[in-house]
C-alpha cells in the first residue's frame, strides 16, 4: 500500500519497526528520536524499494560514482557564486545536468536552474533543490586543494556538494532506467545564503510559479540529520542619523554612536525575557559601523541585527522587543542632548525567513526517516534554516536531507569536505524520492 494512502491513525513506535539494510546489513530496531512514531507502511515501502533490482542497480552505480562526483565538486567549487552572483555557476550546473541526462532545462528570472525529468503520469511534481550560492565574496580564492579524501576550499561543502548530489542522483536514475510516476525537478536555487534571503526558493513558490507538490532540499553535512522544520529569522539594518560635528566644538549634540549603544544595551537587557524561556530563540548584532574620524561626532551609525526562532510567535515576540529598544535608545539619547537637532533612525528589513514545523506523521518525513534507517543510520529530527523554510511555511511537504560526506569549518576560509561514505546520502535521497514520486516500472 502506498504511504500516501495509509490511514494516518495506524502507527507504531519506531522501536517496534525493523527494516532490512541494503547489501546484507543487520536489521535496525531503534532510532535516535525516542518516542517517534512511524507508520508501518513507510517501513514496508522503503524495504520494498531496497530489494528492488532497479534500485539495487542504482545503488551500485552511485557507489561507483566517487571519482566523477569529486571531479564535479572541484569544477563547481572553483566557480565563485556569492549571493546575487551565481549566474556563471548556474550555467555550468545547467550544462552538467544536461550531460547527466536531463534535457528539459531552463533558468528562470532570478537565476534558478530547473531541470525537469518527466514522470509516467506527471500528475504530481517532486522538487529536489540545492543552493548554488556560497557566503564568500567574488574575490575569494576558491582553488580546491586535495589531500587524499580531504578537499579544501571555501564553499566546497556548503553547498557545492549538494549540487553534486543532484547530478549523481540524476545519472543513477537514468543508468538504472528508473521511471517515476511523478515529474521530478532538479533545481539549483539562488540566494539561500545571507542577504540572499531565500530569494530563489521564494520565487519558485510565488503565485504563478511552477507546480511543486513536495520539496526536498539538499544541505547540511551529517547523513542522519533530517530537517523537518524551519528556523525562521528577522534581519534588520538600523541606521541612526544626525548632523555630526567636531568632538570638542560640537560637544553636547546628540551622537548617533551613543544612541546605537543605548539601543543595543536596551535590547540586550530586555531580550532574555523572551530567550530564557520556551523554544530556543536567539538574537545577534552581527555588524556595526559608521563615523569619519576619532575626533568627529559621526553623522551616521549603523548595525545589522539577526533574530531567530523555530516558532513564529517567538520570533515575532523578540522582534517586538527589538523595536521597542530602538525607540527607547533613540529617545534617551535625544533627551540627553544639550544642543542641536534630534537624531532620526531608519529600521530597514533586510531578510525575513518564516519559521514553521513540518508534519512528522506526513509521508515525506516518514519515508525519509525510514530510508535513513534502511541505510543503517539512527535518524535525528532537527530544525534549521534552509530552502525548505518557504514550502513548510506554506503547508507544502518539505524536508532537507544531507549532502553526504563530512563537512568541516563551514562559512570559513578553512572549509573542508571529507569524502567518507559519501554515497550513503545519495542513496537515501534516491529512496526518499522513489517513495514519494513512485517507482513506475
Amino acid at each position: 500500500m502506498s504511504m500516501k494512502k495509509a490511514i494516518r491513525s495506524v502507527c507504531i513506535l519506531i522501536s517496534a519497526v525493523t527494516l532490512p539494510l541494503a547489501a546484507g546489513g543487520a536489521a535496525i530496531s531503534q532510532a535516535a528520536d525516542v518516542g517517534f512514531e512511524v507508520h508501518p507502511e513507510a517501513g514496508a515501502e522503503i524495504s520494498s524499494l531496497v530489494s528492488n533490482p532497479k534500485v539495487q542497480a542504482a545503488f551500485k552505480f552511485i557507489e561507483g560514482e566517487q571519482e566523477r562526483n569529486n571531479q564535479d565538486l572541484i569544477t563547481l567549487t572553483e566557480i565563485p557564486a556569492p549571493p546575487f552572483g551565481e549566474a556563471k555557476r548556474g550555467k555550468a550546473f545547467a550544462d552538467m545536468l544536461r550531460s547527466a541526462g536531463i534535457s528539459d532545462i531552463s533558468i528562470d528570472e532570478v537565476g534558478n536552474v530547473i531541470g525537469r525529468r518527466p514522470g509516467k503520469l506527471g500528475t504530481r511534481t517532486i522538487a529536489f533543490g540545492a543552493h548554488l550560492d556560497t557566503v564568500f565574496p567574488i574575490e575569494t580564492d576558491v582553488k580546491v586543494r586535495v589531500d587524499g579524501v580531504r578537499f579544501r576550499a571555501p564553499g566546497i561543502g556548503d553547498n557545492t556538494r549538494g549540487l553534486v548530489l543532484l547530478l549523481s542522483l540524476a545519472r543513477a536514475l537514468n543508468d538504472a532506467v528508473i521511471e517515476t510516476t511523478d515529474d521530478i525537478l532538479f533545481i539549483g536555487t539562488v540566494g539561500e545564503e545571507g542577504l540572499g534571503d531565500l530569494r530563489g526558493v521564494k520565487h519558485l513558490f510565488r503565485e504563478g510559479g511552477p507546480k511543486i507538490d513536495t520539496f526536498i532540499g539538499i544541505d547540511g553535512g551529517a547523513a542522519n540529520r533530517l530537517i523537518y522544520g524551519g528556523v525562521g529569522s528577522h534581519r534588520y539594518r538600523v541606521t541612526v542619523k544626525g548632523p555630526g560635528g567636531h568632538s570638542w566644538g560640537a560637544f553636547g549634540m546628540a551622537n548617533p554612536h551613543h544612541a546605537l549603544a543605548r539601543i543595543i544595551a536596551a535590547f540586550d537587557d530586555a531580550a532574555p525575557a523572551v530567550t530564557s524561556q520556551g523554544p530556543k530563540t536567539s538574537y545577534n548584532i552581527g555588524r556595526i559601523g559608521g563615523g569619519t574620524s576619532i575626533n568627529s561626532i559621526p553623522f551616521e551609525s549603523w548595525m545589522e541585527v539577526d533574530m531567530r526562532s523555530g516558532i513564529q510567535s517567538k520570533l515575532d515576540e523578540i522582534d517586538a522587543v527589538f523595536k521597542a529598544a530602538v525607540e527607547k535608545g533613540l529617545s534617551e539619547e535625544n533627551e540627553g542632548r544639550l544642543e542641536g537637532p534630534e537624531l532620526t533612525v531608519v529600521v530597514e528589513p533586510v531578510g525575513k525567513r518564516p519559521a514553521g514545523l513540518g508534519d512528522k506523521n506526513g509521508s515525506l518525513v516518514q519515508n525519509a526517516y525510514a530510508a535513513m534507517m534502511a541505510k543503517g543510520l539512527k535518524p535525528q529530527l532537527r530544525i534549521s534554516s534552509t530552502d525548505s523554510n518557504i514550502p513548510i511555511s506554506l503547508g507544502i511537504p518539505a524536508v532537507t536531507l544531507s549532502r553526504g560526506g563530512h563537512s568541516l569549518h563551514a562559512h570559513s576560509l578553512k572549509e573542508e569536505w571529507i569524502d567518507h561514505e559519501s554515497h550513503v546520502a545519495i542513496q537515501i535521497a534516491l529512496l526518499t524520492l522513489l517513495a514519494e514520486g513512485g517507482l513506475a516500472n
